[in-house]
Protein backbone atom coordinates (compact mmCIF):
# COMPACT_ATOMS: atom_id res chain seq x y z
CA UNK A 1 0.00 0.00 0.00
CA UNK A 2 1.20 3.50 -0.85
CA UNK A 3 0.37 6.35 1.53
CA UNK A 4 0.63 9.91 0.31
CA UNK A 5 -0.64 13.39 1.07
CA UNK A 6 -4.07 13.81 -0.47
CA UNK A 7 -4.66 16.32 -3.24
CA UNK A 8 -7.75 18.39 -3.96
CA UNK A 9 -8.60 16.25 -6.99
CA UNK A 10 -8.86 13.20 -4.66
CA UNK A 11 -12.02 14.54 -3.02
CA UNK A 12 -14.56 12.42 -4.95
CA UNK A 13 -12.55 9.25 -4.37
CA UNK A 14 -12.13 10.05 -0.67
CA UNK A 15 -15.88 10.58 -0.33
CA UNK A 16 -16.42 7.13 -1.89
CA UNK A 17 -14.17 5.68 0.82
CA UNK A 18 -16.28 7.36 3.51
CA UNK A 19 -19.52 6.20 1.87
CA UNK A 20 -18.28 2.61 1.88
CA UNK A 21 -17.01 2.89 5.45
CA UNK A 22 -20.16 4.55 6.82
CA UNK A 23 -22.42 2.05 5.03
CA UNK A 24 -20.37 -0.79 6.49
CA UNK A 25 -20.48 0.70 9.98
CA UNK A 26 -24.24 1.21 9.87
CA UNK A 27 -24.74 -2.34 8.53
CA UNK A 28 -22.88 -3.68 11.58
CA UNK A 29 -24.80 -1.52 14.06
CA UNK A 30 -22.18 1.21 14.54
CA UNK A 31 -23.80 4.64 14.45
CA UNK A 32 -20.65 6.73 14.95
CA UNK A 33 -20.86 8.33 11.50
CA UNK A 34 -23.70 8.98 9.06
CA UNK A 35 -24.53 11.01 5.96
CA UNK A 36 -23.88 14.27 7.86
CA UNK A 37 -20.40 13.45 9.19
CA UNK A 38 -17.81 13.25 7.84
CA UNK A 39 -19.14 15.33 4.97
CA UNK A 40 -17.72 16.74 1.76
CA UNK A 41 -17.16 20.24 3.18
CA UNK A 42 -15.12 18.90 6.10
CA UNK A 43 -12.92 16.75 3.86
CA UNK A 44 -12.53 19.58 1.33
CA UNK A 45 -11.26 21.81 4.15
CA UNK A 46 -8.84 19.06 5.24
CA UNK A 47 -7.48 18.94 1.69
CA UNK A 48 -7.09 22.73 1.58
CA UNK A 49 -5.21 22.69 4.89
CA UNK A 50 -2.99 19.87 3.60
CA UNK A 51 -3.05 17.48 6.55
CA UNK A 52 -5.07 14.65 5.02
CA UNK A 53 -3.45 11.45 3.72
CA UNK A 54 -4.71 8.61 1.57
CA UNK A 55 -3.81 4.95 1.27
CA UNK A 56 -3.77 3.43 -2.20
CA UNK A 57 -3.79 -0.16 -3.38
CA UNK A 58 -3.36 -0.70 -7.13
CA UNK A 59 -3.83 3.06 -7.70
CA UNK A 60 -7.21 3.03 -5.93
CA UNK A 61 -7.77 5.19 -2.84
CA UNK A 62 -8.96 2.74 -0.19
CA UNK A 63 -8.24 4.63 3.03
CA UNK A 64 -7.94 8.10 4.48
CA UNK A 65 -6.76 9.83 7.64
CA UNK A 66 -6.37 13.39 8.92
CA UNK A 67 -3.32 13.99 11.10
CA UNK A 68 -2.75 17.33 12.81
CA UNK A 69 -2.07 18.90 16.20
CA UNK A 70 -5.58 20.24 16.77
CA UNK A 71 -7.57 18.66 19.56
CA UNK A 72 -11.21 19.25 20.38
CA UNK A 73 -11.56 21.56 23.42
CA UNK A 74 -13.21 18.69 25.30
CA UNK A 75 -9.83 16.90 25.25
CA UNK A 76 -8.68 19.35 27.96
CA UNK A 77 -10.72 17.37 30.50
CA UNK A 78 -8.60 14.24 29.93
CA UNK A 79 -5.59 13.43 32.14
CA UNK A 80 -3.15 12.72 29.31
CA UNK A 81 0.08 10.84 30.11
CA UNK A 82 1.97 13.20 27.79
CA UNK A 83 2.24 16.41 29.81
CA UNK A 84 4.46 18.14 27.20
CA UNK A 85 1.51 19.00 24.94
CA UNK A 86 3.73 17.94 22.05
CA UNK A 87 1.29 15.63 20.29
CA UNK A 88 -0.50 14.89 17.06
CA UNK A 89 -4.17 14.00 16.77
CA UNK A 90 -5.67 11.41 14.42
CA UNK A 91 -9.09 12.23 12.97
CA UNK A 92 -11.48 10.40 10.66
CA UNK A 93 -9.48 7.23 9.93
CA UNK A 94 -11.49 5.25 7.40
CA UNK A 95 -11.19 2.52 4.81
CA UNK A 96 -13.38 0.88 2.21
CA UNK A 97 -15.18 -2.17 3.53
CA UNK A 98 -13.51 -4.38 0.94
CA UNK A 99 -10.16 -3.86 2.70
CA UNK A 100 -11.44 -4.23 6.27
CA UNK A 101 -9.40 -6.78 8.25
CA UNK A 102 -6.53 -6.62 5.75
CA UNK A 103 -4.15 -4.44 7.76
CA UNK A 104 -4.95 -1.19 5.96
CA UNK A 105 -6.01 0.67 9.10
CA UNK A 106 -2.90 -0.55 10.91
CA UNK A 107 -0.67 0.73 8.09
CA UNK A 108 -2.41 4.11 8.18
CA UNK A 109 -1.86 4.34 11.94
CA UNK A 110 1.78 3.28 11.60
CA UNK A 111 2.16 6.08 9.06
CA UNK A 112 0.59 8.54 11.53
CA UNK A 113 3.01 7.41 14.24
CA UNK A 114 6.02 7.81 11.93
CA UNK A 115 4.83 11.28 10.94
CA UNK A 116 4.43 12.26 14.59
CA UNK A 117 7.91 10.95 15.44
CA UNK A 118 9.37 12.80 12.45
CA UNK A 119 7.82 15.96 13.90
CA UNK A 120 9.34 15.15 17.33
CA UNK A 121 5.96 14.59 18.90
CA UNK A 122 5.75 12.68 22.16
CA UNK A 123 2.33 11.14 21.62
CA UNK A 124 -0.71 10.60 19.44
CA UNK A 125 -4.22 11.32 20.69
CA UNK A 126 -7.54 10.28 19.23
CA UNK A 127 -11.09 9.46 20.14
CA UNK A 128 -13.60 6.87 19.06
CA UNK A 129 -17.25 6.29 19.75
CA UNK A 130 -18.32 4.10 22.67
CA UNK A 131 -20.57 2.12 20.29
CA UNK A 132 -17.70 1.22 17.95
CA UNK A 133 -16.23 -1.91 19.56
CA UNK A 134 -14.23 -2.72 16.42
CA UNK A 135 -12.33 0.60 16.63
CA UNK A 136 -11.86 0.32 20.41
CA UNK A 137 -10.31 -3.15 20.02
CA UNK A 138 -8.25 -1.94 17.04
CA UNK A 139 -6.66 1.00 18.90
CA UNK A 140 -6.00 -1.03 22.04
CA UNK A 141 -4.33 -3.69 19.87
CA UNK A 142 -2.00 -1.01 18.50
CA UNK A 143 -0.91 -0.06 22.01
CA UNK A 144 -3.19 2.93 22.58
CA UNK A 145 -4.34 3.50 26.15
CA UNK A 146 -7.93 4.44 26.89
CA UNK A 147 -7.77 7.40 29.26
CA UNK A 148 -11.27 8.77 29.67
CA UNK A 149 -14.30 9.94 27.77
CA UNK A 150 -15.77 13.09 26.29
CA UNK A 151 -19.07 14.24 24.86
CA UNK A 152 -18.51 15.55 21.32
CA UNK A 153 -22.03 15.69 19.92
CA UNK A 154 -25.26 16.27 21.85
CA UNK A 155 -27.17 13.65 19.84
CA UNK A 156 -24.50 10.96 20.32
CA UNK A 157 -23.22 8.92 23.24
CA UNK A 158 -19.74 9.42 24.71
CA UNK A 159 -16.42 9.05 22.91
CA UNK A 160 -13.41 7.32 24.46
CA UNK A 161 -10.08 9.14 24.31
CA UNK A 162 -6.93 7.19 23.53
CA UNK A 163 -3.25 8.05 23.69
CA UNK A 164 -0.03 6.36 22.66
CA UNK A 165 3.32 7.59 23.90
CA UNK A 166 5.90 7.60 21.11
CA UNK A 167 8.98 9.23 22.61
CA UNK A 168 10.16 9.30 26.20
CA UNK A 169 10.90 12.76 27.64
Amino acid sequence: MIIRKAEKQDLDDIMQVYKSCVDGMIATGIDQWDETYPNRDIIKKDLEIGDYYVGLIDDEIVAGIKIDSVQDPSYLSIDWADKTNNFMVVHRLCSKTKVWNRGVGKKMMEFAEKLAKKNNCVSIRLDTYINNPKAITFYKGLGYNQLGNIKLKPEKDIYYCFEKLLLKH
